[in-house]
């Protein structure tokens, strides 16, 4: 598969995304970015090859997501590659009914917003017959962590999302990819008041994620240290699991 040349990427000032957009930008690709911050975004695409065409946008707002996309086709044709990386992460307490507007938002964000993303070009890169849609998941989704349920049930909707859109795209040549990494050395995980296994630099991280997207992978678990205990924990009966995280560290809320 030759390398993508036009390329849009959400949730791109900062952490993974701005990663990926290093990784990806060459002098012969255009890449489409967006995220909140302005100023972020500005900054990322001074320092970057090629041309960068900046989207202030928050992907929870579906109509400014759609016409962002509708711009990009106009003015650089359908994508090969879209990557929906925009997500926010918070402790949560399944008890503390002023939780539920935190769950209502990472909700928005992480689900609504990585499915806008991906729609908003779904159709044009299905009547073309090509190219790769792409969400940024996470392991947190394959069980519910306590201290994290408002995050792991977004991951855990987003992963069944993007299945479920593999199987709608078949055979158009269009293909979805599901990225779930581990721990990545970032603004939101640096919050974290606990050690965290497996921990990759992000630049680390986003070669391997745009490896696993060539190889059009269908899940990728990301590092493969993290593949394998997230299989353990997949395969842990209930009881267990529950005694586990009894003790297991919180994520910080707030």
């Amino acid at each position: 598969m030759p390398a993508p040349t036009r390329i849009f990427i959400s949730g791109a000032s900062a952490g993974i995304g701005e990663a990926l957009a290093r990784h990806y930008a060459r002098s012969d690709t255009v890449l489409g970015l967006a995220a909140r911050r302005r100023e972020r975004l500005q900054s990322v695409a001074a320092g970057l090859p090629g041309r960068s065409a900046l989207y202030v946008v928050d992907v929870a707002d579906r109509g400014a997501v759609a016409a962002a996309a509708r711009d990009f086709i106009a003015q650089f044709g359908v994508p090969d590659l879209v990557i929906a990386n925009a997500g926010i992460s918070r402790g949560t307490l399944g008890e503390d009914e002023g939780d539920l507007e935190t769950l209502r938002r990472i909700l928005e964000t992480n689900v609504v917003g990585l499915a806008a993303t991906l729609t908003a070009f779904a159709p044009a890169m299905r009547a073309a017959g090509r190219g790769t849609l792409a969400g940024i998941s996470s392991v947190a989704g394959f069980r519910g962590i306590p201290g994290s349920g408002a995050y792991s049930a977004s991951k855990a909707a987003a992963n069944a999302w993007l299945e479920s859109l593999r199987g709608e795209l078949a055979g158009s040549g269009v293909s979805v990819v599901a990225i779930c990494p581990g721990y990545v050395d970032t603004d939101m995980t640096r919050r974290n008041g606990f050690r965290m296994p497996f921990l990759l630099p992000v630049e680390v991280a986003a070669k391997r994620i745009a490896r696993a997207i060539h190889a059009r992978r269908r899940l990728a678990v990301i590092p493969w240290q993290m593949a394998l205990a997230s299989y353990g924990l997949r395969r842990m009966p209930g009881w267990l699991f529950d005694r586990l995280m009894r003790r297991a560290p919180r994520k910080p809320r707030g």
